[in-house]
């Protein structure tokens, strides 16, 4: 069995406490159905009830360490130390609409020369429902559990499933996804869209999907799946081709040949 490091062990050790509350609460949803509000409220403080478990557990193993949260914002830490980076409950549409698709992602950023960069060097993603664990440390590869974990060796994009983001009311660029919609499809074998970003970038990292790409997403959604691909072989990019994606809040992901294929149509279709 392949061992991981002890910062793995405590991120894991938080993710299943927290884990195992949102599965409880998953099974409680279908029965708040009935009410608009009722269920939406329930959603909302079961998100914050695992945030806060997550906070309260890896506050416990490095006090002096910083958060970026989806829900609690910036936690101030020590400025030298890391930060984890946590959404405590990615796919939250999902789990209030009973659909079994969600997940909590935790991201380890580290400060380079002295502070001036960060780069995310441990990525946790764990599917409560499934109870899939898919982890990775810089250098060290990506696994699922102990399986190690590769891109897919497709090389042609007509053979490929793609995964993606659709904006939504509020959220996202829909005349830019459309056009990007518009050059992929038609040269891919079939689009997925599941609605949660770190997951998909799991299942890259897994070899489900062929590639990916999305935009408006936040730190926390794609902080610890972008290391996921990374170390399980893939490429990642901002849509210019760059490293910007948490920046520009966009990524396109995938094995060599279908990255590259598939930059290609995003950036053609935003000329």
């Amino acid at each position: 069995m392949v061992s991981h490091s002890g910062l793995l062990t405590v991120m894991e050790r938080a993710a299943r406490k927290a884990g195992s509350k949102l599965r409880r609460d998953f099974g409680e949803v279908e029965h708040l159905q009935v009410s608009r509000k009722g269920p939406a409220d329930f959603v909302s403080k079961a998100d914050q009830q695992a945030e806060r478990t997550l906070v309260e557990e890896l506050q416990k193993a490095r006090p002096d360490w910083g958060f970026l949260l989806e829900e609690g914002g910036v936690i101030e830490g020590d400025p030298t130390k890391p930060r984890w980076i946590i959404d405590p409950l990615d796919g939250t549409t999902n789990f209030l609409h009973g659909i079994p698709h969600f997940a909590i992602s935790i991201a380890v950023e580290e400060p380079l020369f002295g502070g001036q960069k960060r780069e995310v060097t441990t990525g946790l993603v764990y599917q409560p429902v499934t109870d899939e664990s898919y982890w990775a440390e810089k250098s060290r590869g990506a696994w699922r559990h102990d399986q190690r974990l590769r891109v897919s060796s497709r090389r042609d994009l007509g053979d490929c499933l793609i995964a993606t983001g659709i904006p939504f009311m509020g959220h996202g660029d829909m005349a830019q996804w459309t056009r990007i919609f518009g050059a992929v499809a038609p040269s891919v074998a079939g689009l997925r869209r599941f609605g949660a970003a770190a997951l998909d970038l799991a299942h890259v990292a897994s070899g489900r999907y062929d590639g990916f790409w999305e935009s408006g997403l936040q730190p926390w959604d794609m902080a610890a799946g972008l290391l996921l691909v990374r170390e399980a072989g893939g490429f990642t990019s901002d849509f210019r081709g760059g490293d910007q994606m948490i920046d520009r809040k966009e990524v396109i992901a995938g094995n060599d040949a279908i990255h590259s294929k598939l930059h290609k149509l995003v950036a053609g279709a935003l000329r």
